[in-house]
C-alpha cells in the first residue's frame, strides 16, 4: 500500500482551497439572490453566473487541494479529456439545480430536487475528477466513506440553496461562503479518506498531464475568472438600487414637462 499525503505542502493547498470554496459560494449565492429579484432574460443571466461560479469554485477547490496529494512510490498524472469533463459536469449539473430553485414554482420542492441534484453533481465532479488520476497501481475506495462524502455534498448543495432562497444581506451571504466552504471541503477531505492505493513500481512513463503542467495553470485561470465575476457583481446595481434611481429620475423628468 502506498502512503497517501494530502497536504504535501503544508496548510497551503488546504486553506487556499477553502477560500476558493468560500468565493465560488459567495458569487454563487449572491447571483442566485439577484436572479430571484429579476424576471426574463436577466433572470437566466444571473441564474447562469451562479451555476459557472458555484461549479467552478468547486472545481478549482477540488483541484487546488489534488496539488498537495502525492502517493509515495509513484507519480501522479491527469487524463486532461476527463479532467475538463469533470468541470463541465460541475457546471452543468449545479446548474440544473440552480435553475430548478430560480424557476420552481413550489419552493419546498424546488429546494430538495435542487439541491439533491446539484449534491450529486458536486459529488460526481469529485470522483469523475478521481477517475482522471493515472498512477502506478490501483485505486480503491471505503464505501462507507464514500456514501457519507455523497451526503456531505447534498446537504451542503441544499443548505447553499436555501441560503440563497432565504439570505439576502451581504453579511448574512459572507457567513453563509464560510460555512458553505467548511462543507464543501469536508466533501473533499472524506472522500480523500475513502481513498486507498495499492502501488504497482514500474518504469513505464504515465500517460497525462502533471499537476503543475496543466492543473495548476487551470485553477490559477478559474480563480482569475472568480475574482473579476465578483468585482462585476459587487459593481452592479441591485433591482431596489435600479428602482431608487428609477424613482428619483421620474420628479426631474416630471418637473422638465
Amino acid at each position: 500500500m502506498g502512503h497517501l499525503d494530502h497536504a504535501t505542502f503544508g496548510w497551503l493547498t488546504p486553506a487556499l482551497s477553502y477560500v476558493m470554496a468560500c468565493i465560488g459560494a459567495a458569487l454563487g449565492l449572491r447571483c442566485t439572490v439577484r436572479a430571484l429579484g429579476a424576471s426574463g432574460r436577466s433572470r437566466r443571466n444571473w441564474l447562469l453566473t451562479a451555476a459557472s461560479a458555484i461549479g467552478t469554485g468547486i472545481w478549482t477547490m477540488h483541484f487546488v487541494a489534488m496539488l498537495g496529494f502525492s502517493v509515495s512510490g509513484t507519480e501522479i498524472r491527469y487524463d486532461v479529456p476527463l479532467t475538463i469533463l469533470s468541470l463541465l459536469v460541475a457546471m452543468v449539473v449545479v446548474g440544473a439545480g440552480v435553475f430548478a430553485v430560480g424557476y420552481g414554482h413550489d419552493r419546498g420542492r424546488a429546494l430538495v430536487l435542487g439541491g439533491l441534484t446539484t449534491g450529486i453533481g458536486v459529488a460526481s465532479m469529485h470522483y469523475l475528477g478521481m477517475v482522471a488520476l493515472r498512477l502506478h497501481g490501483d485505486v480503491n475506495y471505503d464505501p462507507v466513506l464514500v456514501g457519507i462524502s455523497v451526503v456531505i455534498a447534498v446537504v451542503a448543495a441544499t443548505a447553499a440553496l436555501w441560503a440563497a432562497l432565504n439570505i439576502k444581506s451581504p453579511i448574512a451571504v459572507a457567513v453563509a461562503s464560510l460555512v458553505m466552504g467548511v462543507a464543501v471541503s469536508s466533501m473533499h477531505y472524506t472522500g480523500m479518506i475513502a481513498v486507498s492505493v495499492r502501488v504497482s513500481p514500474s518504469g513505464d512513463a504515465l500517460p497525462g498531464a502533471t499537476a503543475m503542467q496543466f492543473i495548476f495553470p487551470l485553477a490559477v485561470g478559474l480563480g482569475s475568472y472568480l475574482f473579476l465575476t465578483s468585482a462585476f457583481v459587487a459593481l452592479s446595481p441591485t433591482a431596489g438600487e435600479r428602482e431608487a434611481s428609477a424613482s428619483a429620475q421620474r420628479p426631474v423628468e416630471s418637473a422638465a414637462h
